[in-house]
């Protein structure tokens, strides 16, 4: 497959999808939700540094989109730099980022090779981006590169296109997709262009594997401890996340170096 193939293709789609990916980022910022993930990256971060003052910590979040963790990240004080591989992403996180816009480092960069010398950053945090990476072993290995001794890693993914390959799995999502119309609930997994979006996960390689079971090989392959917590959903998905993605529960990966 070729990298930059994928790499075209991923742009041009959530070139596409930034307006309309925007607004499921704004209505984060807008409801309960706002809260929950900004205690869980708080709770986490500071666990590992509970000595250090937030704006001591030098954070980069890889795949910001619309700027949904980027801007709690500032909020709670740390110094953020995010990047995206889209443009049409990074003006829409500019724009919902508000007050905070000026105070983020805004960058357009490829995940899977940064920009940056090695142990850079304190954290490296990432949210609904390995899966449809061309080369995520890559990606991992250049997270790791930039992180100093001592550092975070905090990826947050699930086995989203997983049902592409799966009878089973392909069941238990039209089950999510009838439930969440049955409920009258909004189906992020309906709307534009999600065909596109298959074709994609189709070619890229962790749609058909077991994670995070993958990652926590990766990552020790990387000389990085790391566990996963499955059950994180539980903790910051919405009631309605909760009916829409009930077939692929968000799980969180984490990377000590």
């Amino acid at each position: 497959m070729s990298l930059q193939t994928i790499l075209s293709e991923n742009k041009s789609y959530w070139t596409g999808r930034a307006a309309s990916y925007s607004e499921v980022n704004q209505l984060e910022l807008a409801t309960e939700q706002r809260r929950k993930w900004s205690d869980c990256l708080c709770a986490e971060i500071m666990q590992q540094f509970p000595d250090r003052a937030p704006e001591s910590l030098r954070v980069l979040e890889v795949g910001t989109g619309p700027g949904f963790f980027a801007i709690l990240l500032r909020e709670l004080g740390y110094e953020v730099t995010a990047i995206d591989l889209t443009p049409a992403m990074l003006a829409e996180a500019k724009k919902n980022a508000g007050e905070f816009a000026g105070k983020i480092c805004w960058m357009e960069m490829n995940a899977e090779a940064l920009d940056f010398a090695d142990a850079s950053f304190d954290v490296v945090v990432s949210r609904n981006l390995t899966w449809n990476l061309p080369h995520p072993d890559r990606a991992y290995a250049e997270w790791a590169r930039v992180l100093k001794l001592g550092g975070l890693l905090l990826n947050f993914d699930a086995n989203w296109y997983a049902y592409l390959f799966d009878e089973e799995a392909q069941a238990a999502y039209d089950r999510d997709r009838a439930n969440s119309a049955e409920q009258g609930v909004w189906d992020q997994n309906v709307g534009e262009n999600f065909d596109v979006m298959e074709d994609i996960a189709r070619r890229v390689p962790l749609s058909n594997i077991r994670r995070p079971d993958w990652d926590l090989v990766l990552l020790r392959s990387l000389n990085l401890h790391a566990e996963a917590d499955e059950q994180i959903w539980q903790r910051v998905w919405s009631e309605e996340e909760k009916l829409n993605f009930a077939s692929t529960p968000l799980f969180m990966v984490i990377g000590e170096k």
